[in-house]
């Protein structure tokens, strides 16, 4: 498909929409975010292409990064990530095929299995980091005060659905 298109299609297909049915604006609202999602995330996803990660992989290593032992337990990160634990464990398959993480015994519960950062794993982290921060996560179109609102606003919408039950600032 030829870029960029003379015409926006999600204006196009609002017109086109409220010539049939209500709620254009919910529509184009919500069409705009999928097709952002798309934007951002083959944005970051490029970013991290020198180091084999998708942003779900890095999303788990810097999860276990930030954790004070370098690991978790696999059900712990799937409410932390919000992603079902099939998604997790297929996300640990791939990064302990990487060899940046590797299954441990939970010391204290046998039921429970850890994912715990490698060395390897740690040792990426700021070169991945830095390279999604030189594209500025995606976002490098809007300025810091579009970035600051957009995050208010769908902290909002993120609220309603559940994902969690405290103000954000």
């Amino acid at each position: 498909m030829a870029r960029p298109l003379p015409f926006d299609p999600i204006e196009e297909a609002g017109r086109q929409w409220d010539q049939r049915w209500e709620g254009v604006v919910a529509m184009q609202a919500a069409t705009s975010i999928m097709r952002a999602q798309q934007i951002v995330l083959a944005r970051v996803d490029r970013a991290l292409e020198p180091w084999s990660l998708t942003f779900a992989r890095y999303e788990v290593l810097v999860l276990l990064h930030f954790s004070k032992a370098g690991s978790l337990p696999l059900g712990k990160m799937g409410d932390r990530l919000m992603l079902h634990q099939a998604s997790i464990t297929n996300l640990v398959d791939r990064l302990e095929a990487q060899g940046y993480l590797r299954r441990v015994p939970h010391p204290t519960d046998r039921r429970t299995t850890l994912a715990e950062l490698t060395p390897e794993g740690r040792a990426i982290i700021e070169e991945a980091t830095a390279a999604v921060v030189a594209a500025s996560v995606g976002v490098a179109d809007l300025d810091e005060q579009d970035q600051r609102d957009l995050h208010r606003i769908l902290a909002e919408l993120r609220r309603g659905a559940g994902d969690f039950d405290v103000a954000t600032s």
